[in-house]
């Protein structure tokens, strides 16, 4: 029972969070009442402390100004919507080296094979976000432009002539 009380917020919210994205593999995003509610249903830590929800609106969010904690648990991906962050995700600079998931031997052991779920589920989303990303998918595009020419010889080339 001493490992309820030393758990913080913050892992609790990632635990709720993790949850929700494993059994809902379907849904990208959630309403931040569902992420309170499950971490008050799981009740890891007793019932849900009065934390909970600022930790899901401000504290956890790695896309918001850092205040005061540097976590990177969640993103906000529309008004009153969050999803786990993931490799690859753009946070607040205020965030950088902040907490992305919990430290194995702060969890409690049942929710311990969380950890590796979110490292595949991160892993496979951050390569799938970077096959689909629209400036990379760019690379190469104006290729048909100068041919086998290289491309600094083709700006030198159209720049013949300027003043």
């Amino acid at each position: 029972m001493a490992l309820k009380h030393q758990l913080k917020v913050a892992d609790e919210v990632w635990i709720a969070a993790a949850l929700l994205h494993r059994e809902n593999a379907g849904k990208s995003d959630f309403a931040m009442e569902e992420i309170v509610e499950r971490a008050a249903r799981e009740a890891i830590a007793g019932p849900l402390r009065p934390g909970g929800y600022v930790h899901v609106v401000q504290h956890c969010v790695a896309n918001r100004p850092a205040n005061p904690g540097k976590y990177r648990i969640l993103i906000e991906t529309g008004t009153g919507r969050r999803r786990m962050f993931r490799k690859g995700d753009v946070y607040h600079p205020s965030r950088e080296g902040g907490k992305i998931h919990p430290n194995p031997e702060d969890l409690p052991s049942e929710y311990r094979e969380l950890l590796i779920w979110y490292e595949d589920w991160s892993s496979a989303a951050a390569s799938s976000a970077a096959d689909r990303d629209l400036l990379l998918s760019l690379s190469g595009s104006g290729n048909r432009l100068w041919g086998d020419e290289h491309a600094d010889a083709y700006v030198r080339r159209l720049r013949e002539g300027w003043e």
